[in-house]
């Protein structure tokens, strides 16, 4: 293996266990808050924290990474990690709502670092002509993160508690930022003096694929936050463990690791729209599936559809928005780009959490999934409707 293809899995290991530290929350962080007292539209809110901290420091983690510190970004990203992850523990030691939302904040704003020089590396080391392959790489690691993660959460809640099961994040956190540590060895100072030559120019994130690409993603997510955040709350309302949630997230982890690499390497031979496209409309039919059978075994179909229409999805849209871009923006396109996540979920967190509120049923958001899955497909086809010689041009 060559030198660049060991730096680029080296990093790919840091985002499975930087990813791997928060999906393992997923499962747990609903019914958790409730054994607190929460109420379903806190339960939002807290839910909504780590997207809200996310979204702020992403155009810090950004701005930083086009000065050249991308690789310095990931390892303080993973420290931060760490940190919110002692929190955690401290929070279900004390029984504290309120240490739990610092530690939800803090875990929020390590994403912010972390993510943007992550996304924006892959593209960067990216062999010519595979930035797709690399990226649904990249994706199957998230992917894999997914799989492991919120069964882990779940099985480790139900048989060692919510502290046990927290102190994971730390443990999962420290790995990522060793794996980074050889990586910034190897072309850290290299990649720092190659990035502060080059002029940086933002106004090339104005162009149509990647101002559709982002409200694509906009809309995927706030979709997404309605499986994320009020399946689990759903099953735990009617007395459900924890593992029957972490078990729906690792069928989607399977089946979005299945067709991660298949979605890149699609992109890379006929573009990312089309598969964009076909994606979206896999997840859209995830999300009808899953109003009609909301309940296990049955919902676990839906649970095939939303994986694998995300896996085929996410590279593409990645690729869209990010390839036509220089390097020397790419990590605040990177960040902008996935601001767009998290004000979606954000948006979906506390939106849903309302309208769980006031229809009195947690059941009620999963009919509203389609529309939002339908916005996003909207979005992605944008350029199209444009005119690609057009978008070519901007």
């Amino acid at each position: 293996m060559d030198s660049t293809l060991r730096n680029i899995w080296f990093l790919n290991f840091s985002t499975f266990f930087f990813f791997l530290g928060i999906s393992l929350t997923n499962p747990i962080v609903p019914p958790f808050v409730i054994t607190l007292g929460a109420t379903p539209f806190v339960v939002g809110l807290i839910a909504g924290v780590t997207s809200l901290l996310s979204l702020a420091s992403k155009p810090i983690g950004g701005f930083i990474g086009d000065r050249g510190y991308r690789l310095e970004m990931m390892m303080i990203g993973n420290v931060i990690s760490f940190i919110s992850g002692m929190l955690y523990v401290v929070s279900a030691y004390l029984h504290s709502l309120t240490v739990f939302a610092l530690a939800r904040a803090l875990h929020g704003f390590s994403m912010g670092i972390f993510f943007p020089s992550s996304l924006s590396t892959a593209v960067d080391l990216a062999p010519s002509g595979r930035i797709g392959e690399t990226l649904g790489w990249r994706g199957m690691m998230f992917s894999l993160g997914n799989i492991i993660g919120p069964a882990l959460g779940g099985y480790l809640s139900d048989y060692v508690g919510f502290g046990g099961a927290f102190s994971f994040v730390s443990i999962f956190s420290l790995a990522g930022f060793l794996f980074v540590i050889p990586v910034w060895k190897d072309v850290g100072k290299a990649y720092h003096r190659e990035l502060k030559r080059k002029n940086v120019r933002y106004h090339a994130l104005l162009r149509i694929t990647f101002v559709s690409a982002s409200a694509a993603l906009l809309f995927f997510s706030a979709s997404y936050s309605g499986v994320l955040t009020f399946l689990p709350a759903f099953y735990k309302s009617l007395g459900f463990p924890q593992r029957i949630f972490g078990l729906y997230m690792m069928v989607v982890g399977v089946t979005s690791f299945i067709t991660r690499l298949i979605g890149g390497k699609t992109a890379d031979r006929i573009g990312p729209i089309p598969v964009s496209i076909v994606g979206i409309l896999i997840v859209v039919c995830g999300y009808l599936l899953l109003d009609f059978m909301t309940l296990p075994p049955g919902s676990y179909l839906s649970a095939v559809l939303i994986g694998a229409g995300f896996g085929l999805a996410v590279p593409a849209m990645q690729m869209m928005a990010l390839a036509p871009l220089p390097e020397s923006i790419r990590s605040m396109g990177s960040s902008v780009y996935t601001m767009f996540f998290d004000l979606g979920m954000l948006g979906g967190q506390v939106t849903l959490g309302y309208v769980a509120d006031v229809s009195g049923s947690y059941k009620t958001v999963f009919s509203v999934l389609p529309v939002l899955g339908g916005m996003a497909l909207g979005s992605v086809i944008l350029p199209k409707v444009w005119g690609e010689n057009r978008a070519r041009a901007d």
